[in-house]
């Protein structure tokens, strides 16, 4: 280690453990960042995978949360070189026929291509976008009371998103194109739609694409990171990786120690002590379904059928609502799909810096049972296929990454759980254990900051945030919100 004399340590280095590092040497603390393994960044991870010159993000790709999130618009990121990048479109989806829905940033424009649903699609959406600063603190503060002012909006979106999400687009709407939309949306859930709130999901992500954008960070997702530890050491920070933490004494002893780890992982540290009800509840938390991931070097770009595709960062492929509930019912069911539903990124139509000149980086995944071992890039391939003739032609090369590789990636990703837990009503607000502050644990000056407290998944690093303003609060700071 770098010295032994720190008032912060944090152990592991995804977006959240690097945010409460950030947010502690903010405080004028010495804080050190130890990463198991070589790269920091977890989630937020690229690396050249297929052929020289190709930059594929190992993982997260498409960052609304990251635009939108308070914690990291307060950290000033873009000071520190990460540039966001936005595409024209946040969203395409396909469907046979030719035929494409976009989520454009506009909800008029969006649902003027809806003909008869376009008043339907407007009278669910506007008053969320209208209000989205609202929307967005609730969701990623979930354990803090709202603003009065706020509970109007805030209880339309509640009654609007907690039915599942096949019934929410039958009630809506009438046709294929925005039916398909938020299923494609909701679909992120990694749930069957057919469960309670999977619509909130849906409207949710929909809300961020006409409020914020789905942006990609240019030159890689590693840019996301890379700022953080910017900011890290800008305080006087430390970063060491390559060091994997099997016991708390492996670390320098501090104040504030925080864990940027999943329960299995939290559970698996040889000398921490937890009462036995906290360790416990702990190993009675689930981990949800898998992800099996292909990255692609191509000499052209994908050749869609319906060119507008082309328009959008991130394509979900997989054909109407009843297609796409098809295949997610039958993973949260243990099953694999046999026309799976694919979330397809192409970075380098926006950000040149991902491939050689004329060629092109894709990126694409479905969802498959947590810890399946079963090869799924043929049928991604398939699927990709269906709506752009030709796509096969143009692969130059391909890396493939299933669930046991994930997990292998970073430990967090149990059975290759890239939500590290499952995200149900059951499971939401009471990650990992039902608590008014999770992120502190029985054991004092000790925390939990990762994926797997509230307000969950996704590179917003608010749960590093919640978890040093916890730390905080118990030695006596207060830490302000930050703005929306």
């Amino acid at each position: 280690m770098v010295s032994d004399a720190y008032d912060a340590v944090v152990v592991g280095s995804g977006p959240n453990g690097l945010t409460a590092a950030a947010v502690l040497t903010g405080t004028g603390r010495r804080v050190l960042v130890v990463e198991a393994e070589d790269t920091i960044g977890g989630g937020t991870r690229s690396a050249d995978f297929t052929l020289p010159g190709f930059v594929h993000d190992i993982c997260s790709a498409i960052h609304p949360l990251g635009v939108a999130s308070p914690a990291l618009r307060s950290l000033g990121l873009e000071r520190q070189g990460l540039e966001w990048v936005h595409p024209e479109v946040p969203v395409a989806h396909p469907l046979d026929s030719g035929r494409v829905v976009l989520l454009r940033r506009s909800v008029a424009d969006t649902a003027a291509a809806f003909g008869p649903d376009d008043r339907a699609y407007r009278r669910l959406m506007e008053p969320l976008v209208s209000h989205a600063d609202a929307v967005i603190a609730a969701v990623l503060s979930p354990l803090r009371p709202p603003p009065l002012r706020d509970l109007p909006v805030l209880t339309r979106f509640g009654w609007d998103g907690v039915w599942p999400a096949t019934v929410a687009a039958r009630r809506r709407f009438t046709t294929d194109e925005p039916r398909a939309l938020l299923a494609g949306l909701a679909a992120h859930s990694v749930r069957s739609l057919g469960a309670p709130s999977t619509a909130g999901v849906g409207l949710f992500l929909g809300l961020l694409g006409h409020a914020v954008g789905w942006p990609l960070a240019r030159g890689g997702s590693q840019a996301v990171a890379d700022a953080l530890v910017a900011v890290i050491e800008a305080g006087g920070g430390s970063v060491v990786t390559g060091t994997r933490v099997r016991a708390r004494s492996d670390v320098p002893p501090a104040p504030i120690t925080m864990l940027d780890l999943s329960p299995r992982q939290v559970l698996a540290l040889a000398d921490v002590q937890f009462p036995a009800r906290y360790r416990r509840a702990l190993g009675r938390y689930r981990y949800g379904s898998a992800v099996w991931k292909v990255d692609w070097a191509l000499d052209g770009p994908i050749p869609w059928a319906a060119p507008d595709c082309s328009r959008a960062g991130t394509v979900h492929v997989g054909g109407t609502v009843e297609e796409v509930a098809a295949s997610e019912h039958d993973v949260a069911r243990g099953r694999l799909a046999e026309r799976p539903f694919v979330l397809v990124a192409q970075q380098s139509l926006f950000d040149p810096s991902r491939a050689p000149e004329g060629r092109h980086a894709a990126w694409g995944y479905c969802h498959v049972p947590n810890g399946s071992t079963v090869d799924m890039t043929a049928r991604i391939e398939a699927q990709i296929e269906r709506f752009a003739p030709g796509f096969r032609d143009r692969i130059l090369a391909r890396h493939v990454m299933g669930a046991t590789e994930f997990e292998a990636h970073d430990a967090n990703y149990v059975g290759g759980d890239i939500s590290s837990g499952q995200v149900d009503l059951a499971q939401l607000v009471t990650r990992p254990v039902v608590s008014r502050a999770p992120w502190r644990t029985p054991v004092p000056g000790l925390y939990l900051c990762s994926s797997a407290t509230p307000p969950g998944p996704g590179v917003h690093g608010m749960g590093g945030w919640h978890a040093a303003r916890t730390a905080l609060a118990d030695a006596g700071e207060v830490l302000e919100n930050p703005s929306r």
